[in-house]
């Protein structure tokens, strides 16, 4: 184990630095000062190896974190990021991005600050690739099957990496002109800059995985063509309609989606020139949605000069203790204060929105809202508390409904459940004999890290297609897997 004292030596739990407020608010770069080696050592070494360690229950990837734990604070990197690749295609992304529940579930958070996993986790990518030791890992042998997966989040990479490590030949379309997902368009560099996702792109390249970016499965190339010309298809497009809010004045100029603003935003951080930005500069800005997105709209608002920022959220303010209804090892609910959030603006709960008002020249000038009232379990306005706050520029980060289904149900025959998502069984094959699904677009919207985790089962699953057997390690552990589907 790591150090059998370390618990009871180290009681405080320490995280880095995060950058002054008026420093970082002016550049793209992570919020985050470079980590110290000692400090990661120390939090590492608070590990206690439980004899049942619910960390692992609380990972849908089954990281086996009491024991990179033990490496780290060992001082052994090189072995460290061997057992954490074990489990985890892409640390560097979850260790960044993922909320952590295996910290929720951490056995030394019952009367302790929890281990600081995520924290270890991403200094064993980082020192990695910083060393070196993240190499192309090609196959021994090519197996003549091939595989198309559509869309390039975290399933989709996850997903063609074990299959291309199985010596299947792999091609990744994605719709955008590069490749990534919500990882390139949809997450601020401020949380993760592209440079860690362009490095394991280029470890994927080596190791023979193609991409097709600027392809649109279902408009330039059919479904049911695409099905034909592989072996096996694997869907991971993600569950990208958002949910939108159907009130007087939505259609007003000024009111748009939050994915719509930040991938342009993500763009033009990425040097590409965006015609007509959709821009916070110089403008009182509302966020609809208390939520990753909502929060990742805030930091990129302050960053383009708002003249202020305001976050509603319709719901009650969540608790910053862990509630008796979501008791250790859950992952509960708490109030975050995420790095945007200290970069200033208000955070309103309780607040409807009823209706956007708009200026003389029929843009948006203001919304109307009222405070929230729980009637017969819905949340509805209450009656006679409608005020106004200004607002040029509105974003809507409430959420996603499902993936778009309409094409490939339209032109292959693809099924949605009854929760709007594509139909699978807990194999993650869909009705379609070769044709697989992972993560949101299966599951709906949820973590990075279930996206992962869904990627390398579900290649399990095609390669068991392929093969009669699997040539991959265990995807997932038996814990997680009744929830995987």
């Amino acid at each position: 184990m790591a150090d059998p004292k370390g618990f009871l030596k180290v009681t405080e739990r320490e995280l880095p630095k995060r950058r002054p407020v008026p420093v970082r608010i002016m550049d793209w770069k992570e919020v985050y000062e470079q980590g110290d080696p000692a400090q990661v050592r120390r939090q590492a070494g608070r590990c206690m190896d439980c004899g049942i360690p619910f960390c692992h229950q609380g990972c849908p990837l089954g990281n086996l974190i009491p024991e990179w734990n033990d490496l780290m604070w060992r001082g052994e990197g090189r072995a460290a990021i061997e057992r954490l690749h074990a489990t985890n295609n892409f640390p560097e992304f979850t260790g960044r991005l993922c909320p952590a529940p295996c910290e929720s579930a951490c056995v030394l958070g019952i009367n302790q600050p929890a281990v600081t996993i995520k924290q270890v986790e991403v200094s064993i990518i980082d020192q990695a690739f910083g060393n070196g030791w993240v190499q192309p890992q090609p196959p021994g042998r090519l197996t003549g099957k091939t595989v198309a997966v559509v869309g390039s989040g975290p399933a989709g990479l996850a997903a063609a990496q074990q299959l291309t490590r199985a010596g299947h030949t792999v091609a990744v379309y994605e719709r955008d002109d590069r490749i990534g997902g919500l990882l390139r368009y949809g997450i601020p560099d401020f949380k993760m800059e592209k440079k860690h996702l362009d490095a394991r792109l280029a470890q994927m390249t080596a190791e023979g995985t193609r991409f097709r970016a600027g392809v649109e499965i279902g408009v330039d190339l059919s479904w049911d063509e695409l099905r034909r010309r592989y072996d096996a298809v694997v869907v991971a497009t993600g569950a990208l309609v958002p949910r939108d809010l159907p009130i007087p004045g939505r259609d007003l100029p000024g009111v748009h989606f939050a994915m719509e603003y930040l991938t342009q935003a993500n763009r033009r951080v990425a040097g590409e020139d965006v015609f007509d930005q959709i821009t916070a500069e110089g403008k009182h800005v509302v966020v609809l949605g208390g939520g990753d997105t909502g929060a990742d709209c805030m930091g990129t608002a302050h960053r383009q000069g708002a003249l202020s920022v305001t976050n509603l959220a319709i719901g009650k303010q969540p608790s910053p203790t862990r509630p008796a209804e979501q008791p250790w090892p859950m992952h509960p609910t708490l109030f975050e204060v995420q790095s945007a959030h200290e970069e200033g603006g208000q955070r309103q709960y309780l607040a409807s929105t009823v209706e956007f008002l708009a200026n003389d020249a029929g843009e948006v000038r203001a919304i109307r809202v009222a405070e929230t009232e729980y009637l017969d379990g819905r949340r509805v306005p209450k009656a006679g508390t409608e005020r106004e706050i200004p607002a040029d520029l509105v974003l809507l980060a409430l959420g996603f409904t499902g993936p778009e289904t309409d094409a490939a149900h339209d032109q292959l025959g693809l099924q949605a459940s009854d929760r709007g998502n594509f139909a699978r069984d807990a194999d993650y094959a869909t009705a379609e004999p070769g044709v697989f699904v992972a993560g949101d677009a299966g599951r709906g919207q949820s973590l990075i890290v279930w996206a992962i985790a869904e990627g390398r089962a579900a290649a399990a699953s095609v390669d068991r297609y392929l093969e009669g057997e699997t040539q991959l390690p265990s995807p997932i552990p038996a814990t997680a897997r009744a929830f995987a589907v």
